[in-house]
């Protein structure tokens, strides 16, 4: 009895001397939202002097998605404050259980740290709901144009920070689509587009601020801009009257420089009626037919790996719109707006 009670003592004490780690979560948050970006801390000690670095490994996780394994630092005294990041993808969720590894010169035990259940709040939102948690979403840039004769198109850039802006969906709209994110989640960015009814002036939404921990409208005013130009760079809204406001001052301008040389006897002035005479025959010129190859993808906006809406069934010719970078802006049969790859015209 007595011997089988040293050999228990000295394989708890050979296991303990093996023990180099000592890591405990300290911080959770008290509950996470269902989409929402959290963060974990945890504090890690070695009994080790020298070393190379700590790794770890998850596994046993659920509810969650890991956006880093390898944890952003803060080192104090001889505590390693170890932050990781995660998605809330259901409404239950269990943090991973963590596999804690010395990186040294020699092999060492490694430890193991049990994650626990995280409390889970599912939000009950109202239909305007964009699908979006975070602690800022604010709307950069943003620009309509006429989609066809039933529908305009807004394209708009937003920035948010901590937020996982692939979520952004929104309900009762026609179409939508990213057309282009950036791949962090603290401080990300989106091009989207949405396909809205004529009828419209306004399109409003909501997201949840996590800092102010409610839902926030965001407001994008209809202004139809009749630019024959729709990029990623270009997407602040403009007075739709520009152009026909620049038309009436040519007009007047050639009006005012006839009834002057008429008036003065001087014909010589009429010299000066070209300049604003060659600008309306410039605004005025119809737009110029392009060859289109068959099987030709159609994007909805002049984007790179963009949203491919129809595709050219035989060799065809459409308006030519205008031009942007390697696209071309093009009027389809049933009057919607597209934009073709140069490569995809028979010229090219």
């Amino acid at each position: 009895m007595k011997i089988l009670l040293l050999l228990t003592l000295f394989i708890f004490s050979t296991l303990s001397a093996n023990k180099v780690l000592y890591l405990n979560y300290e911080k959770i948050p008290q509950r996470v939202i269902k989409g929402e970006i959290f963060s974990v801390t945890i504090k890690t000690i070695s009994t080790v002097e020298n070393f190379r670095d700590i790794e770890y490994k998850f596994s046993n996780h659920n509810g969650l998605k890991p956006l880093s394994f390898i944890p952003d630092r803060e080192i104090k005294g001889n505590f390693y404050f170890e932050k990781f990041y995660f998605l809330t993808t259901k409404n239950k969720a269990k943090l991973p259980d963590i596999n804690v590894k010395l990186i040294a010169d020699r092999e060492f035990e490694e430890t193991l740290l049990i994650g626990p259940k995280l409390n889970v709040v599912t939000l009950n939102p109202k239909k305007n709901f964009s699908n979006i948690i975070a602690n800022s979403f604010e709307l950069s840039e943003y620009k309509t144009t006429v989609f066809d004769t039933k529908h305009n198109i807004i394209v708009f850039t937003a920035k948010a920070e901590n937020s996982d802006l692939s979520s952004l969906r929104f309900q009762n709209v026609f179409k939508q689509g990213i057309e282009s994110i950036n791949d962090s989640y603290f401080e990300a960015k989106v091009t989207y587009f949405l396909v809205l009814n004529k009828d419209l002036e306004q399109f409003s939404f909501t997201y949840f601020n996590l800092i102010k921990n409610r839902f926030t409208k965001v407001t994008i005013p209809i202004i139809v801009d009749d630019d024959s130009v729709t990029t990623q760079t270009d997407l602040k809204p403009k007075n739709q009257s520009k152009e026909k406001l620049k038309l009436n001052i040519a007009i007047g301008l050639l009006v005012a420089i006839l009834i002057f040389a008429i008036w003065r006897k001087k014909y010589i002035y009429l010299i000066l009626i070209l300049i604003p005479l060659i600008y309306i025959f410039y605004i005025a010129i119809p737009s110029k037919d392009i060859c289109i190859k068959q099987d030709s993808e159609i994007y909805l906006l002049p984007v790179t790996n963009g949203t491919i809406f129809e595709t050219t069934q035989t060799q065809c010719y459409l308006p030519n719109e205008g031009r942007v970078k390697n696209f071309i802006k093009v009027q389809l049969k049933d009057e919607k707006i597209g934009w073709v790859k140069n490569e995809d015209t028979c010229s090219y």
